[in-house]
């Protein structure tokens, strides 16, 4: 009988958690290697159209208001309840939220396999969650981080390495790779933008507005820069968030609401990369960006700070460059350089292809996860059959 793996996300909204989870829920079904189960804390968003086809059973939610509360209580015993009834072999959370829920749910329900994970390296959080996570981590068999930043971090904080492991995002290329190129007109129409601009020279940033981390006001420093040397120079972000609007104010306070555009939350990134002849990102940390991974598919140069695992992508010099974070004179300087050498522009996007079809496709990704799940059953099989746990469960 196939293991039964179970996929608990936050949510459905577009987060980078959120879409590798589901992407991953999606691998997983369609290898048929296991009978894949998914639930959520909160069951919202338009990513949950990616996995309707699945036709899973139920989609069932949990949701909290804090996890301190009655509510959260009887929440845990409803999960609890489901890994005993549907007899869970492989429990697998993806963020800070889930990996404390489901890993408490998984060490009480006593699932033979539970995966937490981890994508961020910065100190994002308060000294209370920190000792939560590190309570979660101390439940789970095994922590998945996506680079090997984040990996060195959890070491740091004291967990084992040998309870790590390392398996990068997994890219899906025909989110950025029309089937036809469009043309420029067609793309800037697509993202209506006006057409006027199809003279001009486009820096891109895919970022949410809902974090500080992002540091957009470094970007528009950099836009800046750039403008003072490129005056054909155009400046493109995609995003949504509650900082919007005070991004907008920075942007007309540095004198650039005519040449910074803000696009919200981009559906059509073929046709925003398309028009793109730099990608950057100027975040002060990140785990493993799933945006600079978009970037090197769609065969665009990338300049992007040197924080998290920036440089387990990034090539320096061979698809683009790192810069320190905050340093927006050589982010500029960077950019610029590029806009001037189209030709090495376009090299350095080629070659970012190629590594991310070697190294971070979703096959990639499925495959080491795969590895990670039978590598752990036989384990536990080992230690206590899977036959036996599931009998005291059920007895429990």
């Amino acid at each position: 009988m196939k293991p039964v793996v179970l996929q608990l996300i936050d949510s459905f909204h577009q987060g980078g958690s959120e879409l590798q989870a589901v992407q991953l829920t999606r691998l997983l079904h369609e290898s048929d290697r296991f009978r894949v189960q998914l639930a959520c804390l909160n069951p919202d968003g338009l990513l949950r159209a990616e996995i309707e086809d699945l036709n899973f059973d139920e989609i069932p939610s949990y949701p909290l208001n804090s996890f301190y509360d009655s509510n959260a209580v009887a929440q845990l015993r409803r999960f609890v309840r489901r890994l005993r009834a549907q007899k869970i072999d492989i429990l697998h959370t993806h963020d800070f939220y889930t990996n404390i829920f489901g890993m408490t749910a998984g060490a009480l329900a006593r699932v033979p396999v539970r995966i937490a994970s981890r994508r961020e390296t910065s100190g994002m959080r308060s000294p209370s969650q920190k000792k939560a996570q590190s309570f979660a981590y101390s439940l789970a068999h095994q922590v998945v981080a996506n680079s090997e930043a984040v990996r060195q971090q959890l070491v740091t904080e004291g967990l084992r390495a040998d309870k790590v492991t390392v398996i990068y995002n997994g890219l899906n290329v025909e989110r950025v790779s029309p089937q036809s190129p469009p043309t420029r007109a067609a793309s800037l129409a697509s993202l209506d933008l006006p057409d006027d601009l199809q003279g001009r020279r486009f820096v891109t940033i895919v970022a949410n507005m809902r974090h500080e981390v992002k540091d957009y006001p470094m970007f528009l420093r950099v836009a800046s820069r750039v403008r003072e040397t490129i005056p054909d120079a155009a400046f493109l972000l995609a995003g949504e968030g509650e900082l919007t609007e005070s991004i907008r104010a920075q942007a007309k306070e540095l004198g650039l609401e005519r040449n910074a555009f803000f696009l919200g939350r981009c559906e059509k990134l073929a046709e925003l990369f398309a028009v793109s002849d730099v990608c950057v990102l100027s975040s002060k940390a990140e785990g493993f960006s799933n945006s600079i991974l978009e970037y090197m598919a769609a065969a665009r140069p990338v300049v992007a700070t040197d924080v998290g695992g920036a440089r387990e992508a990034i090539v320096e010099g061979e698809t683009g460059y790192l810069v320190p974070s905050g340093d927006d004179a050589t982010m500029a300087d960077r950019i610029v350089s590029l806009l001037r050498e189209p030709d090495k522009a376009r090299a350095m996007g080629q070659q970012g292809r190629r590594i991310v079809a070697q190294k971070f496709s979703r096959e990639t990704q499925l495959e080491r996860t795969v590895e990670l799940y039978e590598t752990m059953l036989n384990q536990r099989r080992a230690n206590a059959p899977i036959e036996l746990e599931r009998a005291t469960r059920e007895n429990a």
